[in-house]
């Protein structure tokens, strides 16, 4: 019997070579080359083939009627926001995360909210159909009308959907299932990419909404290539520690919805509850104010959350002094302080300086600027902000305050959770006045370090 033909592909990038070496040639990722056996036969793609659709015509763009995608939602509110509304019938959601922090559970939740009114089907590699009744009932949710399959290959995966025709299935997860059509184990690169391949095609011909689990790496990537993410119509993820019992979903990708939507919730006995005020989680509760902490607004997605910026600045007794941020850029943070020296007149280079987002949220906005120089100059001079102060505005390097994007969203916010003295950009000044709310509108950093201290 003559031997198999095999060559190496990339785990990281899906490159091919021909003999295997110590980093790619493709991605130069090193250790990531993997031995796979080179498929023969017939073409699963050839005009014989069942599944392949007619050639589409081409049409102008002026007669294509543009019309909204119709939604359905999945009875959790935080989910459907992140979803940007809820699911797409032909529609493919990618969900990835660390193990043990809620895929599973999350869909298992939904899954059972929309059995009362759709067909799902849970079919699921990793745990057997007792596991998952034990947790449904640990979870205590109406799940009699859901459907479940364990299996884990692709061909009877799709067979099943073919006989039941489910509006939703989820399969947990993409990396157990393998096709025939592959001689590779499951998990491999050419596995995941076939059968994401097939799934999606399936979605889109039958119009059944596939919800697929991804592993993630040790770096918190999706495993397998990045292909993977370029085939499905959404990509969530999961964020948070394990030992916290809160949870953020973000959509990283979203064909449907927009990008950087953020739900939060809340793990418990019952599984995970939306969080209605998820400001409330990323805001210290002090009895006073507190020197070094500044409450900003971000903007995530359509959202807009009020996040408390902590800093602590301290006599430093090392040669160089020490630069750490928690939640937020660190590069930008030293930027940041060379602009308090130059623009404000006040330096810490002997000082070490830790700037730290309450809740465990990352802030990738640069809004965020002028809570932290407020935050550090307040630990510098042991004295607290004024009480009720809420402040957001990027610092350019000539010392200005540029504007953020929905200032008005931002304000609006903060009044409604009890605020009463905003210091934004000039740029962003309302032009009619919001209840409750003073506004200190300022150009410079060095004004707005003298107007908070006129407020103290």
């Amino acid at each position: 019997m003559a031997k198999a033909k095999t060559n190496y592909t990339c785990s990281e990038c899906g490159g091919i070579s021909n003999k295997w070496g110590g980093q790619c040639p493709s991605c130069n990722a090193w250790n990531t080359l993997v031995e796979t056996v080179v498929e023969t036969g017939t073409n699963r793609f050839s005009t014989q083939h069942q599944g392949l659709a007619q050639s589409a015509p081409v049409l102008s763009l002026a007669d294509i009627e543009a019309v909204d995608v119709p939604r359905f939602g999945t009875g959790i509110e935080e989910f459907d926001r992140v979803l940007g509304g809820g699911l797409v019938a032909g529609g493919v959601v990618l969900i990835g995360g660390d193990p043990g922090i809620g895929k599973s559970t999350l869909l298992l939740q939904a899954l059972a909210n929309l059995s009362k009114i759709k067909k799902v089907l849970y079919v699921s590699g990793e745990e057997s159909g007792a596991q998952i009744a034990l947790r449904a009932r640990r979870l205590a949710v109406d799940a009699k009308d859901l459907k479940l399959q364990a299996e884990i290959q692709l061909e009877k995966i799709l067979n099943t959907l073919a006989e039941h025709r489910p509006d939703v299935a989820v399969i947990d997860s993409i990396q157990t299932v393998y096709s025939d059509a592959l001689s590779s184990a499951p998990g491999s690169v050419a596995q995941v990419r076939e059968c994401a391949a097939q799934l999606t095609r399936i979605a889109k011909q039958t119009g059944v909404t596939i919800i697929m689990v991804g592993h993630v790496t040790k770096e918190g990537a999706l495993a397998g290539p990045r292909v993977l993410e370029h085939i499905v119509d959404t990509v969530l993820y999961f964020e948070g520690d394990t030992h916290s019992s809160f949870r953020l979903v973000r959509a990283i990708k979203n064909r449907f919805g927009a990008v950087n939507e953020l739900g939060v919730f809340a793990m418990t006995e019952k599984g995970l509850k939306g969080v209605s005020n998820p400001s409330a989680l990323f805001l210290s509760q002090h009895d006073s104010p507190v020197p070094g902490a500044c409450v900003m607004v971000t903007q995530e997605g359509t959202r807009p959350l009020l996040v408390e910026i902590q800093a602590l600045v301290d006599t430093s007794h090392l040669p160089n002094a020490r630069r750490l941020s928690v939640g937020l850029e660190q590069n930008r943070l030293a930027m940041l302080l060379a602009v308090l020296h130059r623009h404000a007149g006040i330096a810490a280079f002997d000082q070490d300086v830790f700037i730290n987002a309450v809740g465990g949220v990352k802030i990738t906005e640069p809004a965020a600027d002028l809570a932290v120089l407020l935050a550090i100059h307040s630990s510098m001079r042991s004295r607290p902000l004024p009480r009720g102060l809420v402040v957001f505005g990027e610092v350019g390097l000539a010392g200005e305050i540029r504007p953020a994007p929905r200032g008005q969203e931002r304000l609006r916010e903060a009044a409604k959770l009890g605020f009463s003295l905003a210091l934004i950009p000039k740029s962003n000044a309302p032009k009619q006045k919001i209840e409750g709310l003073t506004i200190i509108a300022v150009e410079r950093i060095d004004e707005a370090l003298n107007r908070v201290r006129e407020h103290e």
